[in-house]
């Protein structure tokens, strides 16, 4: 369930039409036709009943006092993270500055902006970005900014270093780990997602953390792994992590 709307992965339209009579809380019935796809993150969503006629697959979606507008059907909603969204909003101090490098309608940012200074929120995404707008008004928040764009080139623009980094991107952030390099200063908290295999965790986490030292050495900084966080399990295959990481400047050497 995403606010009033069912998606199933698997169900005939005799069945959710049965399921309409039964629950009149249920706007919709939507199937999922495949997995999260592209650059932008699209999902594979098929209406299958709806006892509307317009806006079959747009809804409000309440999560621990947090209202979320979106469109099933456009935009991509993960259940499954919602105790890492929560997570980071606890450890977030309220003095924080923070950036959501890939923010989509808001699952980080908005629970974020309850507790902290300011969040600087980018979304490439232009439907999901018109919802991230809806989402701050509708929760009344007004320390957010939100860019529309590509990381890459919004990130290095931003006129200020930040106290804490979202990076929650699949499979993996890591190719932006150099971009939230650019906007980091001593001590910044990054929070990265990527798929690590399960037959291999430890090794794999290792490995990522060593090549995350040798980039942050050429901007001169140090990382520092403060916790690997398994949110879920992504695939047969594979775990969804979130490594959080202090980044930490580097003294210059002196002659």
């Amino acid at each position: 369930m995403i606010g009033n709307i069912a998606i199933f992965n698997k169900i005939s339209k005799e069945e959710a039409k049965k399921i309409l009579e039964r629950f009149p809380y249920i706007k919709t019935i939507c199937i999922k036709k495949g997995p999260i796809k592209g650059k932008l993150r699209k999902p594979e969503i098929a209406v299958v009943v709806s006892r509307v006629r317009k806006k079959k697959t747009e809804t409000i979606h309440r999560e621990h006092n947090i209202l979320y507008k979106l469109d099933v059907k456009k935009v991509m909603f993960s259940k499954g993270n919602i105790n890492e969204r929560h997570r980071i909003a606890r450890i977030a101090r309220k003095e924080e500055t923070v950036l959501d490098m890939f923010a989509g309608i808001g699952y980080f940012t908005l629970p974020l902006a309850k507790k902290v200074k300011a969040v600087y929120a980018v979304e490439l995404n232009k439907e999901a970005y018109n919802y991230l707008i809806e989402n701050i008004k509708l929760n009344k928040l007004k320390n957010v900014k939100a860019f529309l764009g590509d990381c890459k080139e919004v990130v290095p623009k931003l006129k200020t270093r930040f106290d804490r980094i979202v990076m929650g991107l699949l499979p993996s952030s890591l190719p932006y780990f150099k971009t939230a390099l650019k906007v980091s200063k001593n001590k910044t908290a990054l929070h990265v997602s990527l798929l690590v295999r399960k037959k291999s965790i430890k090794e794999e986490i290792k490995r990522v953390m060593a090549n995350l030292k040798k980039e942050a050495m050429k901007e001169n900084f140090d990382v520092k792994l403060l916790r690997a966080v398994k949110v879920k399990s992504y695939s047969p295959a594979f775990f969804h992590f979130v490594l959080d990481i202090e980044i930490k400047k580097l003294k210059p050497k002196t002659s």
